[in-house]
């Protein structure tokens, strides 16, 4: 398995899932982000669980060859692409996943086998039937703790029918590789898709040699490396994608989206790499929360006995960035002449995505479509 291949082909459902998200829910009007990664090892233990015509319609999805390909995908990343890297002087990373059965039900061997070994899950015997309040609350407390207290109350409810119940958590802590200057920051204008503006705190930078910045047709994008650990072979940066109109977000996405391989950095279209002068980006901090399983109904996929539920969060300011998020699936089972230099003004709405570059994976993906909203 070639797990840069399988991280590429399952990025692409990520964008699609946005455009959905956006389209169909408060996304519209208000700041979104979530975590792809997250997402897709839940449909991946999903296919493990249901085969058949699920199982089918989520390897068409994730455009992968075998149930097998999906379980090695996730094992690589909980193990290898999301290893902490506290120690070592890089991002702090925790992702975990956990399950809770029903007591009541026969667990095959291969499952548990599976849960325990691909996905490195937490294995819980519970009393749904007449307890079901108290496993939501265990659950609840899982994620918070796994979250760093970030995400909280991530299921309000589950019925006593309910069989199975599997979660993963994600936190991610990074600091920039080079910080803002706290004392550069000031309130600037930012303008809004609904024409109207309102000033907020923008960190400023002027000719970074650690920022990176790529000129697109109608948008360019700006790569915010992290420091990472020493001797780690793993690059996490945030990205940032701003289109050139003021009003220009939602073409972007749609552009973006129909470019195989873009976040994978592998598309159809090509940015040219260019000097970087002043450097402008609000800073941000906000929740959202949607039903992936209605929001996956747009790609075919209906999971009549199966609630999938998602909620993340993301702080952006001088020093770094802070995120998490959590998924649940809910189961009834040199020397040179001075070159032009680009500004990079984040005065608009924008799409941003936290990446891993020897893998590819997409942590988490959003927009922000005002920077005051909490």
């Amino acid at each position: 398995m070639n797990l840069r291949n399988s991280v590429g082909k399952q990025n692409e459902l990520a964008l699609n899932v946005a455009k959905h998200v956006i389209a169909t829910t408060s996304a519209k009007t208000s700041n979104l982000v979530f975590s792809p990664a997250s997402i897709n090892v839940i449909l991946s233990l999903l296919a493990a669980k249901s085969g058949g015509p699920i199982a089918d319609h989520i390897l068409s999805l994730l455009q992968a060859s075998s149930i097998a390909e999906l379980n090695a995908v996730s094992s690589k990343i909980v193990t290898d692409v999301l290893a902490d890297s506290t120690a070592s002087g890089g991002p702090t990373i925790s992702a975990a996943n956990g399950v809770w059965i029903d007591k009541s039900l026969p667990v095959q061997p291969f499952f548990k086998n599976l849960i325990e070994n691909s996905y490195k899950a937490a294995f819980n015997l519970v009393d749904f039937r007449t307890k079901a309040d108290e496993v939501v609350e265990e659950v609840n407390e899982w994620v918070k703790n796994q979250t760093r207290g970030l995400i909280t109350d991530l299921l309000s409810s589950v019925s006593p029918e309910t069989s199975l119940i599997f979660a993963n958590a994600l936190f991610f802590h990074g600091r920039w590789d080079e910080e803002f200057d706290p004392s550069l920051t000031k309130d600037s204008v930012f303008h809004r898709l609904d024409g109207t503006t309102l000033r907020v705190p923008f960190m400023s930078a002027y000719a970074s040699s650690k920022h990176r910045l790529e000129l697109y047709q109608g948008f360019k994008v700006l790569q915010l490396p992290y420091k990472g650990g020493s001797g780690d072979n793993r690059c996490f940066s945030m990205l940032i994608c701003l289109p050139d109109e003021k009003h220009g977000l939602h073409a972007m996405l749609e552009r973006i989206a129909s470019c195989r391989g873009f976040l994978s950095g592998e598309g159809d279209i090509r940015g040219e790499r260019v000097d970087v002068g002043e450097v402008k980006i609000p800073k941000f901090k906000f929740g959202f929360d949607f039903d992936v399983s209605e929001a996956l109904k747009g790609s075919g996929l209906e999971t009549p006995n199966d609630m999938i539920v998602h909620k993340a969060c993301i702080e952006v300011d001088e020093v770094g960035t802070k995120a998490a998020a959590a998924t649940a699936l809910v189961g009834c089972f040199g020397c040179a002449m001075p070159r032009q230099k680009y500004d990079f003004v984040a005065d608009h709405p924008f799409l941003f995505l936290v990446k891993e570059y020897s893998s590819g994976l997409v942590l988490f993906l959003g927009h922000v479509l005002d920077p005051s909203m909490h």
